[in-house]
């Protein structure tokens, strides 16, 4: 699990400090809570209200900004308040509690270029980073709503990013038989509050399989050439990637050959049109944009 960081920001108001953390945490929603009895849902408001010198706490995005009474000055008590802060965040405990009943799961689904894979996209947040399963044994203790698909016999793999999942079948059924049931089924699932993902035990083994490890292990010896892959794959490439339901990560590139290689997770694996994209698209933005060091573009599926 990744270490949340803590850094104390001082504001135009000398009673109100804001505690960043280089992390989400909250999606889409801000909070403001005057009391402990206020703060019924969020378990770490309640714990920070326990210093009696706290007046109000405000939570929103990536930061907390806390409001303090006159009784004490920030320098004595903002490093402290920062431990606490940070011991709570890092032993994965929740921010908000929210009440699933309280939001609506609206889930609808979209075809992608790949006729075997359907994307199923969900009005909220369902994972931070990227999970692929290619069986149930790889899902095994990493999530709960993987295991629970693969007890469909028709499903080949499961993919995860952001607000959406991109299902594989197998040959064997049209997904015209059973799209709808099995998109009331995630929906049902993401409604009754159950987790997607163990992301502490998720992030230490499988995060993102082989795209992730690939990118990790490029991170501490990239050349200049292999930043302005990644740098023109993120910003031309990756969004349209992801819109069809899938992902696109460097994995190497060979400066004698000129060949850059890429994995392809999700709806990009396997799909039948890769090729074209490839050739037609990935392959020429490379070689317009990098003067000729980039001749060929390979595909190692996830």
């Amino acid at each position: 699990m990744n270490t949340i960081n803590i850094t104390v920001e001082p504001t135009k108001n000398e009673n109100i400090v804001k505690f960043l953390a280089d992390s989400t945490l909250v999606e889409s929603k801000s909070y403001e809570f005057s009391s402990y009895e206020e703060a019924g849902n969020s378990p770490l408001s309640q714990q920070l209200f326990q210093y009696p010198f706290i007046k109000t706490i405000y939570i929103s995005h990536n930061f907390i900004a806390i409001e303090k009474h006159d009784m004490i000055s920030w320098d004595e008590i903002q490093d402290q308040v920062a431990s606490t802060i940070s011991e709570y965040l890092n032993a994965n405990n929740p921010v908000i509690k929210v009440n699933m009943a309280e939001v609506p799961i609206t889930l609808y689904a979209e075809s992608t270029p790949n006729p075997a894979v359907i994307k199923f996209v969900a009005n909220k947040v369902l994972v931070e980073g990227m999970f692929e399963f290619k069986d149930k044994d790889e899902a095994d203790s990493f999530s709960p709503l993987a295991m629970e698909l693969f007890k469909f016999p028709f499903i080949q793999e499961v993919f995860f990013s952001s607000n959406y999942i991109s299902i594989t079948k197998k040959d064997f059924i049209e997904w015209q038989e059973m799209v709808n049931d099995l998109r009331d089924f995630i929906r049902n699932y993401l409604a009754s509050g159950k987790i997607v993902i163990d992301e502490a035990s998720a992030k230490n083994d499988t995060m993102s399989k082989k795209g992730q490890q690939s990118e990790n292990r490029h991170n501490k010896a990239l050349s200049d050439i292999d930043k302005q892959i990644i740098s023109i794959l993120d910003e031309y490439v990756k969004p349209a990637v992801e819109g069809d339901g899938g992902h696109i990560a460097f994995d190497s590139y060979d400066e004698d050959t000129r060949t850059v290689k890429v994995i392809l997770q999700g709806a990009c694996s396997g799909c039948p049109s890769s090729t074209i994209t490839l050739k037609n698209g990935i392959e020429s933005i490379l070689r317009e944009m990098l003067n000729g060091k980039v001749q060929t573009v390979e595909a190692i599926n996830g």
